[in-house]
């Protein structure tokens, strides 16, 4: 029986980890956010009701089960506080014993959105793609150790003591660098008050809530953020997120030892899309790209923008299954393909006229690297009310035998349509 399971995005992030982890849900008993921030968006049909998360773990939409934002999480309250009160407002169940919040959690100040949005827009045509939330340095503060966490809300003296600090070199570079005004003390301060009054009561040290879990034997659901090709070691450099979405960041970000790691299930899209610079080998700058952002209504949940759009790379799912051990697919918008005359998968790459079968670190490389596909039919009809693989057209079945050899791992789940109940079980998780 596998009690622990880890569930990471394959590729550029948007794979449908909201969906999955909300059915997994269904038979955990905790939810644990282990990294990144509110720069990531889950989106979630419920009941026909659609819900998009940015921090709180999907599982508070089942009642009964317990959230853990984790101290790898880079938190900010403004955002976490709407998001609760926004969750409250449609009924669902928001309070201190079906979510908690770590301590060590860093705390995204404003003054690290000003920076972000700042230094983005000073970049002009050569932008990474930020979505300017801060996320980067408030991880930057807290490798410098000159970060605040949640836990220092408790004690506001001391708050207001390391803010006072942190907003002379935090002004020094909003007005002198990049002419904004500066920020205040008093503005902080009265914040932290708001902060510390509403969110003290969820605060707890999460490891020990995951430690009691895990002897009492329950079943914990660990949700990563972005994806693996956004991970900040190993993915396309410096067109990346600020933290490591790979399974193996459970570890360091929740708390969870590696030897307990149950299971990893990696979600993979159907096509391939990406928000934001950086290579991007199958995208279809054409009609084709812009039918798939269509069909599968690909804008940021987070951020609203239009995600470039392209056939599937085994390549780049491949390497993030053997990169985090991924035992499972969980493969996403099968439905969205559906109408095309002609599937293509790209292979390996070439690289200045050789075949390659990896993506490579260098960026200026992966930029040159040429697809290399693989061409299968299409197929036609609703795939809404499939519940069996038998259910789906025969070559839809190929597509998905296809996908499943090349990318290095057998599905678990194939999701045909946003609904919870919109999907095909193969393999039984906890």
């Amino acid at each position: 029986m596998i009690n622990n399971v880890v569930i990471i995005g394959s590729q550029w992030g948007d794979e449908g980890k909201g969906k999955i982890v909300d059915i997994l849900t269904e038979k955990a008993d905790m939810v644990v956010r282990f990294q990144g921030g509110n720069n990531a968006g889950h989106t979630l049909v419920v009941g026909g009701e659609t819900y998009a998360l940015h921090l709180v773990p999907s599982g508070i939409l089942h009642p009964g089960k317990k959230g853990l934002i984790a101290g790898g999480v880079v938190v900010d309250p403004d955002v976490l506080l709407e998001e609760m009160d926004k969750l409250q407002a449609r009924g669902v169940a928001v309070a201190p014993d079906n979510l908690m919040l770590s301590e060590r959690a860093h705390i995204i100040m404003p003054y690290h959105r000003l920076l972000d949005q700042a230094r983005e827009g000073r970049r002009g045509e050569e932008r990474l793609g930020t979505t300017g939330r801060g996320i980067g340095p408030a991880y930057e503060d807290k490798a410098a150790r000159v970060g605040l966490r949640l836990g220092d809300l408790r004690d506001l003296v001391f708050f207001r003591d390391q803010a006072a600090r942190a907003l002379t070199e935090k002004n020094h570079l909003l007005s002198g660098l990049y002419g904004l005004p500066p920020l205040t003390l008093e503005d902080l301060a009265a914040r932290a008050e708001v902060w510390s009054r509403r969110l003290a009561p969820y605060l707890g040290d999460t490891w020990l809530a995951i430690q009691a879990a895990l002897a009492r034997g329950e079943k914990l659901l660990f949700e990563g953020a972005q994806a693996v090709q956004l991970d900040l070691d190993h993915g396309s450099y410096p067109y990346v997120t600020s933290s490591n979405p790979l399974a193996g960041s459970v570890a360091v970000g929740a708390g969870l030892a590696p030897r307990l790691i149950g299971g990893v299930l990696a979600l993979v899209k159907a096509y391939s899309t990406r928000v934001g610079a950086g290579p991007f080998p199958t995208e279809q700058d054409n009609d084709l790209g812009l039918e798939l952002r269509r069909k599968g209504a690909e804008f940021g949940t987070t951020t609203g923008r239009p995600r470039r759009c392209g056939w599937l790379d085994a390549v780049v799912v491949r390497h993030s299954v053997k990169l985090c051990g991924a035992d499972h697919l969980a493969i996403t918008k099968l439905d969205v393909l559906a109408g095309l005359p002609e599937l293509k998968i790209a292979t390996h790459y070439l690289l200045d006229g050789e075949k390659i079968d990896f993506f490579p670190a260098d960026i200026r490389a992966a930029e040159r690297c040429r697809p290399v596909y693989e061409t299968l039919p299409g197929f036609e009809g609703d795939l809404s009310r499939a519940r069996k693989m038998a259910d789906l057209p025969a070559a839809a079945r190929r597509y998905l035998d296809r996908l499943s050899e090349l990318c290095g791992a057998p599905p678990a789940f194939i999701s045909v349509g946003p609904g919870r109940e919109e999907t095909i079980t193969l393999h039984d998780y906890f």
